[in-house]
């Protein structure tokens, strides 16, 4: 199953609506090659960012602000055929990447033919590493730091996650390279 990565960083003081305006260009752009790649689509994955403004930019969003523009975004560049769009959360923390992803999953009058989840690696499993902290006696302590983000990402995943169990610290490195 191919899986289409494209990412717009945090890095930057630019506004969520910037943010929105280069995401769906990339997004057209990542949808038109998907075409002339000759891909099932039916058969492929997104895996971007959530629209959010930059890191430094003087006004934060609110969770419902960011899942309008995100599904906003992806209504005007994806296909309905898309089975599924699994975000990043792009250094966010783990509290806001759950809340952000539950409030998109609750909007109702903006068109979600795809399933809207969590493919999260940095705000899934930052404060399991850190139960952990490399020692075999804090195994127990990190599986349930572990099933507590997959709990409270699944309900985000139904947008029945109302917030309160996700790390509040950030996620973000400046110039994050993969």
């Amino acid at each position: 199953m191919p899986i289409i990565e494209p990412e717009i960083l945090q890095d930057g003081d630019h506004s969520i609506e910037v943010c929105a305006e280069v995401s769906e260009r990339v997004l057209s752009a990542v949808m038109l090659a998907m075409f002339n790649q000759r891909l099932l689509i039916e058969g492929c994955l997104l895996k971007p960012n959530m629209v959010t403004p930059g890191i430094t930019h003087a006004t934060r969003a609110t969770a419902g602000e960011i899942a309008m523009y995100t599904v906003r975004t992806l209504s005007r560049t994806m296909v309905p055929a898309l089975p599924g769009v699994t975000f990043l959360s792009g250094g966010s923390s783990e509290e806001d990447a759950s809340l952000y992803l539950s409030a998109m999953n609750k909007i109702d009058g903006l068109p979600k033919p795809w399933v809207l989840t969590f493919s999260y690696g940095r705000a899934l499993q930052t404060s399991v590493l850190k139960a952990w902290g490399g020692s075999a006696d804090n195994t127990a302590a990190a599986q349930a730091v572990l099933l507590e983000s997959c709990k409270r990402n699944g309900d985000a995943s139904q947008g029945k996650y109302e917030g309160g169990t996700g790390s509040k610290a950030s996620d973000f490195v400046a110039n994050y390279k993969y």
